[in-house]
Order: structure tokens, then sequence, then C-alpha cells
């Protein structure tokens, strides 16, 4: 019975919508280098740009400073778990 109840809730995780599994939320204003590293789809260069130019008001703020951050990798970085001024992306 165990084994069972075990592999329906690794079935249930699989079969969520992408992004509905619980990311932790990493603050772009707040967080250490290392934090938005953690993120999936943000790397070095992205998180310097990002260390570089906050505060940022919002996602369209930060849309307009950070060079290659659009509508299409703002909403994967915000599935991810990244938040600016402690919201997620909107569409």
């Amino acid at each position: 019975m165990r084994r069972r109840s075990g592999l329906t809730a690794l079935l249930a995780l699989l079969t969520l919508p992408a992004g509905a599994q619980d990311a932790p939320e990493v603050e772009v204003n707040t967080a250490s280098r290392a934090q938005l590293e953690a993120v999936p789809g943000l790397g070095p260069a992205l998180a310097q740009r990002l260390l570089d130019g906050r505060p940022f008001s919002g996602w369209p703020d930060l849309m307009q400073r950070v060079r290659g951050i659009r509508a299409a990798s703002a909403r994967r970085l915000s599935q991810a778990g990244l938040r600016v001024a402690g919201q997620a992306w909107a569409d």
C-alpha cells in the first residue's frame, strides 16, 4: 500500500501543468547572486544584468531595462519562481 501511494503522488506531480509545482520564490530586488543563479533558466550573465539594474518596480520596468528578458522568458522565469516587487509575471 505504501508504495502505491508514493507512486500515485509522483504521477500526480508529473501530470501538473508546467510551473504548477511549488517553485521557491526568489525576489529579484533582494536576492543574492547565488539565489538568482539557482533559478532555472537564469545564468551568470543574466543574473549580473539583474543585479546591476535593480531595483525594479515591476516586470514591465525589468523588461524595459534588462537586455534578454521579454514576455516568453519572463513567463518562464516567473514559473521557475522569480518575482519582481513581489509579483509573478501576469500575461
